[in-house]
């Protein structure tokens, strides 16, 4: 188990018990056997927080009996299981592309455009296609290749070469001449409607704006 999801399952155990508290404070009769550390190591990472001396005699005086130490999740804590609920856990492996689909591997840099194009969302007049967004929230980040891997469909892809076609109109030429060298996709004008539009053209070599 990977340290950030055995975090985020203490985090889970804080706020349930935290719900089920009277007093909204987690003592140490209420945490299964063999938590405690558990529950210090976030304490010490900030995503938790233990009542102090004032607090400790309130509690007491509620539970009729002296109360030594309490814990609950602190603002931190809470906004870190807010975030992680909102954000699906990225794929542990690379999926395979189904019947539609083609695997596609995008670097760092282009994965990151492509963030911003789809933080636009409705406010684009050409939004997003269906089910993209999805897509790259749950990629898979292939390390040893610096490598986003995710698979997508024919209108997904055609999205992703439009983030970089607005990214090339705006900044850097360097994300869109990457994905149609890679991919063999791009936007580009149409000769015939005058209006841009994604095309396929052969892969390889092509040179970069200097930045």
């Amino acid at each position: 188990m990977s340290g950030r999801k055995t975090k985020l399952d203490v985090l889970r155990l804080l706020a349930e018990l935290e719900e089920q508290a009277r007093h909204g404070w987690i003592l140490p009769g209420d945490l299964p056997a063999g938590r405690r550390p558990a529950v210090e190591a976030a304490v010490r990472q900030g995503l938790a927080e233990v009542a102090d001396r004032e607090m400790r005699a309130e509690l007491s005086a509620y539970e009729g009996k002296p109360v030594l130490w309490a814990a609950r999740l602190s603002p931190h804590g809470h906004d870190a299981l807010e975030y992680g609920a909102a954000s699906p856990t990225p794929a542990d492996h690379p999926g395979l592309p189904v019947a539609g689909e083609q695997a596609i591997g995008l670097r760092p840099a282009q994965m990151d455009a492509l963030r911003v194009y789809l933080s636009l969302g409705t406010r684009l007049r050409i939004p997003p296609a269906d089910g993209l967004t999805e897509r790259v929230r749950t990629a898979y980040f292939d390390r040893p290749g610096n490598r986003w891997r995710l698979c997508l469909n024919t209108d997904q892809i055609d999205s992703v070469a439009y983030a970089f076609y607005l990214r090339s109109l705006t900044g850097s030429d360097l994300e869109a001449n990457t994905f149609r060298r890679d991919h063999g996709i791009v936007y580009r004008v149409d000769a015939s409607s005058g209006k841009p539009s994604p095309a396929v053209q052969p892969a390889g070599p092509v040179a970069d704006r200097p930045q």
